[in-house]
């Protein structure tokens, strides 16, 4: 399909033939499986998955794409518009799918720069998948993986909800048009959790603790606290594992 990419939309289409392959082997499809794919581009990953899964449905928001896709994938569900606003749980309904937590899977070649967004979303607001693959920016990848001594709040914010894990690296000549950054897969598996309010209840101490980085924990949390938690005062928030998040955040 020739299409030329448009920046504001962060079109960078996968090419690759080898990677392609990695992220629906990491996907691990079968025809039972319902998988939605965020941005299906040109449809080279949206062909493989096709091929895997019982059931591909595909949300492009560029629409000189559609037409082309459809004409080419006829078994895909491609629906158009903004994977961000997109009312998930109605357009399960729409489709007659009835689709519940850990009943369908998501997979795609995202734009950079919606990671951080798309993933709140579908923690928050979508029906849990059993699994997730996704082709991210490589540092955001590295971050998102990240432990202790060096964690931050996006690896807090994911690591509540997913395990999270890099199944491998994307260079930039795997792309066109290239970006100016390499890219990695990386797999997610969303976990039983204590719940959405208790997730938020963390992330706001978090974030209050990383505000201040560079103090110690005492001076952004308070000792009371740290010490019903067990946790030593003098240890800053990027050295805190999720567990010691989670205990501190049940002594308030």
């Amino acid at each position: 399909m020739e299409i030329t990419p448009k920046k504001t939309l962060g079109q960078n289409f996968l090419i690759n033939a080898g990677i392609l392959e990695k992220i629906v082997d990491a996907a691990e499809l079968n025809k039972d499986d319902t998988i939605l794919e965020v941005g299906p581009g040109t449809g080279n990953l949206t062909r493989l998955l096709s091929e895997k899964a019982g059931r591909v449905i595909a949300v492009e928001k560029d629409h000189r794409l559609i037409e082309d896709l459809e004409k080419e994938f006829p078994a895909v569900k491609f629906i158009e518009g903004d994977i961000l606003k997109l009312d998930i749980n109605e357009l399960f309904r729409n489709l007659k799918l009835e689709i519940r937590n850990s009943h369908y899977k998501v997979a795609g070649n995202i734009p950079y720069y919606i990671t951080s967004h798309l993933l709140k979303t579908i923690f928050e607001r979508w029906p849990k998948p059993k699994l997730m693959v996704l082709t991210i920016q490589k540092e955001v990848a590295q971050r998102i993986v990240a432990k202790p001594p060096d964690m931050n709040l996006l690896a807090l914010s994911i690591q509540l909800y997913a395990e999270p894990k890099i199944i491998g690296y994307i260079s930039k000549g795997s792309f066109r048009p290239i970006p100016k950054v390499d890219s990695a897969i990386i797999k997610m598996k969303p976990k039983e959790g204590l719940g959405i309010k208790n997730n938020e209840k963390v992330l706001i101490l978090a974030k209050k603790a990383f505000a201040g980085k560079r103090k110690q924990l005492k001076n952004t949390i308070g000792p009371e606290i740290l010490n019903k938690a067990g946790v030593k005062l003098e240890l800053r928030p990027e050295e805190l594992s999720l567990e010691d998040w989670l205990k501190i955040t049940s002594k308030v």
